[in-house]
């Protein structure tokens, strides 16, 4: 069954424009069928269509209930790399694996001064509807490196920058069950003045993996490992 996301849950709801396009000639639905749609936030529903066309499509609410959050809360925060495809791609996997909140930040040796955030979050919705979800990711608009860590805590923050004295993989250093922050550098790494702000504010170096990975790739193989730990045990 197809997942619509809507804005409420009123008796009667209306699905227009692209939704209602795509139920109409893409999915050919009809009068009687049954979709389902959620609005991001937990609530989730079954609509009965009641008439459609593609221009509009109407559903009566035949079942409504609230799903709960995860007990574990995944936000990673990445320097953004130049190709916006890539960023893009990034926050699709991420919302599918199962994602909670999503920054971007500006540092020293960023490669893009600019994001376009809104199409990040038609991505992200895109892909909640593809995997079935009922929460949508916050995504937050780009910010500075340093502003950023002075205004975001966690029980457990990280940062993909393995040293000498401290290269734990992230699946090993994380406990679950809790409020997690990781933060992912450009091509070029973070400076150690970067570092050393990050440390001082309580953010653990961790290693994703013996190979060198994309800024994209890493942010997906850790949202994927805090995932993991947390089915692992029932979290």
């Amino acid at each position: 069954m197809s997942l619509f996301i809507v804005s409420d849950f009123k008796d009667i709801i209306i699905l227009e424009g692209e939704e209602s396009r795509h139920c109409y000639k893409v999915l050919r639905k009809k009068n009687g069928d049954l979709i389902q749609l959620t609005d991001g936030a937990g609530t989730y529903g079954i609509g009965r269509i009641s008439n459609i066309d593609k221009h509009r499509c109407q559903l009566e609410i035949i079942e409504r209930k609230f799903v709960e959050q995860d007990s574990f809360h995944i936000h990673i925060a990445m320097v953004p790399v130049k190709n916006h495809d890539r960023m893009e791609w990034f926050v699709e996997k991420a919302t599918e694996i199962g994602i909670h909140e999503i920054s971007f930040v500006s540092s020293e040796y960023s490669e893009r001064k600019t994001l376009n955030t809104q199409r990040l979050i038609k991505k992200a919705r895109s892909a909640l509807k593809q995997s079935g979800r009922f929460y949508l990711p916050t995504i937050h608009e780009l910010d500075t490196l340093n502003h950023w860590i002075e205004k975001n805590q966690a029980d457990e923050m990280f940062v993909a920058h393995p040293d000498k004295q401290n290269n734990s993989l992230l699946n090993r250093a994380a406990i679950p069950g809790n409020h997690y922050l990781l933060l992912i550098g450009p091509e070029g790494g973070f400076s150690d003045k970067e570092i050393h702000a990050m440390k001082q504010r309580g953010y653990r170096s961790v290693s994703l993996g013996k190979n060198i990975l994309r800024a994209e790739t890493a942010g997906i193989v850790g949202c994927q490992m805090f995932c993991e730990i947390n089915f692992d045990t029932g979290k």
